[in-house]
């Protein structure tokens, strides 16, 4: 639902109720990762997605239903796997709802009282100003609980209640647990707030401040960098140490532009906590002077992406100089150089593209081989959701 932020906080602080269907848990091939969320007004209008238009016609009628007051104010329904050609086959109903990728979804439908869930109201206000905020919601359970919120803060303050104090602080530090590491996911706790009693399941959705993209090197390929980081949703930062170069007016992409001297730059945001495990940083300066002493000090910070462009001789000669800067190996092996994956890109535009594409890849652990001849799931959750499994 916070992916939904900017448009359900302008519907909350009308004071009309919505109804809003939010993607809980999936399995296998599903187009949409837990949180997705499709709402409706009392209008009728439409925000957001829960499959990519799969299953929104039925859950469009769903939402209706819940503001209607048809049914529990906050209820799950389930999508499994449809087939019109097997099904009609099997007797069944060559119509049927579903998702035709293979996957599954389970969906926590709810109606959403503003005058009622002050804490949803604070949750979507803060991350439609861009701020951190969890908000905790039941999603499994004895059926009185489902729907019921925590908005919890990065100091793990937290506002509203699932039903039990003790219960309620054991959801705000697993909320915390996962906000800090910008994560949407699931956990587990029994009914009693611990690990024991009838399971309840609570849907963490975090919202976090938009990544950064430090692009170094006020070049042409810059400047169609920075586009294409800021249409992904990074704030994106130019710095050179040229100001000649280094001019707002020829980066109209970026959030900012620096004029200091690259390594100097990164050194200074990374002590005010400005950079973390999302920061991508892409050196495009071709000039030692600037690149070794900058990439000396990115591939020792937790960074996301670090990428340097040139060419495979000069990706070599800057190799043996971090080497004589003491990098070790394991940090080396984190620099993606030449930067971008090979689409055969000449011109700004293509580059970028080739640079954005990687960092994508990146970020998933994907291969970043076409579709077409890949074998692996086209749909897969960050390496750090896949590693962390959900409740004990």
């Amino acid at each position: 639902m916070l992916d939904l932020a900017a448009e359900l906080d302008r519907w909350f602080r009308r004071g009309r109720p919505f109804a809003v269907a939010t993607v809980a848990a999936t399995s296998g091939s599903a187009p949409r990762q837990a949180g997705a969320a499709l709402a409706v007004d009392a209008d009728g209008t439409v925000a957001g997605s829960v499959s990519g238009g799969c299953v929104e016609g039925a859950v469009y009628e769903l939402c209706r239903a819940a503001l209607a007051g048809h049914g529990p104010p906050a209820a799950v329904e389930h999508f499994g796997r449809t087939d019109g050609a097997a099904a009609a086959g099997q007797d069944g109903d060559p119509f049927a709802v579903g998702l035709t990728c293979g996957g599954e979804l389970d969906v926590l439908v709810q109606r959403i009282d503003p005058a009622e869930r002050p804490e949803t109201g604070a949750a979507l206000a803060a991350a439609a100003a861009g701020e951190a905020a969890a908000l905790a919601r039941i999603t499994a359970g004895p059926p009185a609980l489902l729907g019921r919120a925590l908005l919890v803060r990065p100091d793990g303050c937290h506002e509203g209640m699932l039903g039990d104090p003790v219960r309620d602080a054991s959801a705000a530090a697993e909320a915390a647990a996962l906000l800090a590491a910008g994560r949407t996911g699931t956990a587990v706790l029994g009914a009693d707030g611990g690990r024991c009693g009838e399971p309840l399941t609570l849907l963490v959705e975090s919202s976090v401040p938009p990544p950064r993209m430090l692009v170094f090197g006020a070049v042409d390929f810059a400047a169609a960098l920075a586009r294409a980081g800021a249409f992904l949703g990074y704030r994106v930062t130019v710095c050179d140490a040229r100001a000649v170069f280094a001019t707002p007016r020829r980066f109209p992409g970026a959030e900012r532009v620096v004029v200091d001297w690259p390594h100097r730059y990164l050194d200074a945001e990374a002590r005010a906590g400005r950079t973390d495990g999302r920061t991508a940083v892409c050196v495009l300066t071709h000039d030692a002077k600037f690149d070794v002493p900058l990439l000396a000090r990115a591939l020792r910070l937790p960074l996301g992406y670090v990428g340097a462009m040139g060419s495979r001789r000069t990706h070599l000669r800057r190799l043996e100089q971090l080497r004589e800067a003491g990098l070790p190996e394991a940090a080396l092996a984190r620099l993606r150089s030449p930067i971008g994956l090979d689409l055969g890109a000449r011109t700004p535009e293509e580059t970028a593209l080739s640079i954005a594409a990687e960092i994508v890849a990146d970020r998933y652990g994907a291969t970043g081989a076409p579709l077409s001849a890949a074998r692996t799931p086209i749909h897969r959750p960050h390496p750090a959701l896949a590693a962390a499994p959900d409740g004990p």
